[in-house]
């Protein structure tokens, strides 16, 4: 959308640029020419130059409105690119995060194959039961089904952030790095809301509309006393004589006054006024939405983390079991299956806070950590 934004961009510019040039004045020419009275009579003239003069006292105005217009535009405009940027850094934190979670559940898959060929050679021999069996052909299946899914979602991904950054769909692009962000202090981004109109420049953009809006207003209220046009006059008649004035032309606004057009532009000034306040609060809401999800998920992956170390050790024990005859293959896969899905479980509710953080610094409109 780039040539877009640059003819858009454009646009307001050159309004903000006609908004502040000066009325032409306007020059009115006659002559008349006698049919009657006898050869040498002379004709008549009359040449007039005149003024609006109300355009002058509206000129101020109407330039600083055109010229919030474009500021607006601009911030606008940066605002979508801020999203985009947003947009991007998740759409990196979800594809490295997808990558990690497929790998697990890669293992977990050959984990239940290898399972399933044990408990299918037990049934042929006569040491497993049927109900054992099936169970591991369902977990099999639904690892697989996991797999193909978020394989899917991967490559849905991929695609989105090649358009993003402007790449064709079937882009190899290679993401180095991992997709860590530091926790966010929760005291410093409640702190950095109270200047977040100051900030976000979604929120400056609406600033600029209402101050934009202010201006229409200001220019509707001046526009409400009479029109005043003067000009400067010189003429002659069919008799020879010249003649020169002044004139001035004035409406009485006794029926109109701009009323209307005073009280269209003071209601959407007030309309305005309500929009930056609502997208205010409702942002300062989202943030503390979010931030209240975050200690929530934080407390979650720290008894995940807990759980894995216990699970860790045991499938430590199982393996050593199994080694030295103790334990069944069997067994030692259900432990090892109970580790892989409490990764699973642990990288999901990673996602989920990187996911959020990201949303927080886009939200908040800072790089605060």
């Amino acid at each position: 959308q780039g040539w877009e934004d640059s003819w858009f961009v454009s646009l307001f510019a050159g309004q903000a640029f006609a908004a502040g040039l000066l009325p032409d004045p306007q020059l009115a020419l006659t002559r008349d020419v006698p049919t009657n009275g006898g050869p040498g009579k002379p004709s008549a003239f009359s040449a007039g130059l005149s003024y609006d003069v109300n355009a002058l006292l509206t000129r101020s105005a109407r330039s600083a409105a055109a010229s919030a217009s474009a500021r607006q535009v601009n911030l606008e405009l940066l605002w979508q690119e801020w999203q985009v940027i947003g947009r991007a850094r998740l759409l990196f934190v979800r594809n490295v995060e997808q990558q990690r979670l497929l790998v697990i559940l890669r293992q977990t898959h050959d984990l239940f194959e290898a399972r399933y060929r044990h408990v299918k050679a037990a049934l042929a021999e006569g040491n497993a039961t049927l109900d054992a069996a099936a169970a591991d052909l369902a977990a099999l299946q639904d690892a697989g089904l996991q797999i193909n899914d978020l394989a899917r979602q991967t490559r849905r991904n991929r695609i989105e952030l090649n358009r993003l950054l402007g790449l064709a769909p079937d882009a190899e692009l290679q993401l180095m790095g991992d997709a860590a962000l530091p926790p966010l202090d929760p005291t410093k981004i409640k702190a950095s809301l109270a200047q977040l109109a100051h900030r976000r420049p979604d929120l400056l953009a609406l600033e600029a509309g209402y101050r934009s809006q202010e201006e229409r207003f200001r220019t509707a209220v001046l526009a409400q006393f009479p029109a005043l046009s003067v000009g400067l006059t010189r003429a002659r008649d069919t008799s020879n004589l010249y003649t020169q004035g002044i004139g001035i032309t004035l409406s009485l606004p006794i029926f109109n006054g701009n009323r209307g057009n005073i009280a269209i532009e003071r209601a959407t000034r007030r309309q305005l006024h309500d929009e930056f306040q609502l997208r205010l609060n409702d942002a300062a809401a989202e943030v503390y939405a979010l931030l209240g999800d975050q200690a929530l998920l934080g407390e979650q992956l720290a008894g995940v983390k807990t759980a894995l170390a216990t699970l860790g050790q045991a499938s430590a024990s199982a393996a050593a079991a199994l080694e030295a005859g103790n334990m069944s293959e069997l067994a030692y896969a259900g432990v090892r299956s109970s580790l892989l899905a409490k990764r699973v479980e642990a990288v999901t509710l990673e996602q989920r806070m990187l996911e959020q953080r990201v949303a927080i610094l886009t939200l908040a409109g800072s790089k605060i950590k």
